[in-house]
Order: C-alpha cells, then structure tokens, then sequence
C-alpha cells in the first residue's frame, strides 16, 4: 500500500537526521530503509533491527508492524523500534519532526554517576564554554526562558 511521501527530520542520539523520503501514519514514522541505513546505521537484517553488532530481532508475525514495500522500496517503522528497544519518542507531526530519547535504563546510569553530560552553550557575549572546561571545580548554572 502505497503512502504519502513526506520530509522529514528524526532527531537520534541527539542528532538530527534530514529525510527525503518518509511516511507518518497512526502506526509511526516510517522511513525510507536505505536512507535510513546510511544516516543513523540502522537497518533490517534477517537477524531484525540492526545498527553495528547490535540486534533486534523482530516479534514473530510482527513483522508488518515494522517494515512494509512501497513500489520498489522498503519503509522501516522506526517509531515502533523505539517503542520495541523501550526508547521514548515525541512527534511534531506539523513541522514534520521526530525526536527518539534515551532508554531508561541508560538515563538512570548517567544519575547514578552524578556526572551531568557535557554541552557547550554561549555566554552573553557569544563566547563557548563547555561544561567538561571545568570538571573538578564547582559550576553554577543560571537558566531562564522567558515564557
């Protein structure tokens, strides 16, 4: 069945990822399988869903949950994936993004450490400084938003 074709952005491991070729429904985002191969690693293998040496091995009579022919191209659910592997994810279905988080499990390591991950941000005067610039000594941060 074929889908209305749409662009898109998944934003993954906190990057964001740029699709030409993409279809929402009810059921997901889905994205085209070569695309989606060659910007995030993550493809479908006779083992399941796979990114490297890891695995997902699709549920058995599942498999129209997670991959589908539209002509001669295969679309991926990549939404259902991350609902599979335990990843929250958020849609913006009007501005056409997709973002996939952190499992809990690796959200709830990262408390554990204490450590806060490092970012980068601009002072008033445009200058970066990166939060691992000062591991060892005591930060303060200030946050505001106007609304």
């Amino acid at each position: 069945m074929a889908m209305d074709q749409i662009a898109a952005t998944l934003i993954v491991d906190d990057k964001p990822n740029a699709f030409d070729r993409a279809a929402a429904d009810a059921r997901g985002l889905w994205l085209d399988a070569r695309e989606l191969a060659s910007k995030t690693g993550w493809q479908l293998k006779p083992e399941g869903f796979c990114r490297g040496e890891l695995c997902m091995p699709l549920p058995p009579a599942r498999e129209t949950e997670f991959s589908r022919k539209d002509g001669d191209s295969t679309l991926l659910n990549f939404t259902a994936l991350a609902d599979a592997v335990g990843k929250p994810w958020a849609a913006d279905a009007k501005h056409q993004v997709w973002y996939i988080g952190t499992e809990p499990a690796a959200r709830a390591n990262a408390l554990r450490t204490r450590k806060a991950p490092d970012f980068e941000l601009p002072d008033v005067d445009g200058n970066l400084h990166r939060l691992s610039d000062h591991r060892g000594k005591k930060v303060f941060l200030l946050a505001w938003a106007s609304w």
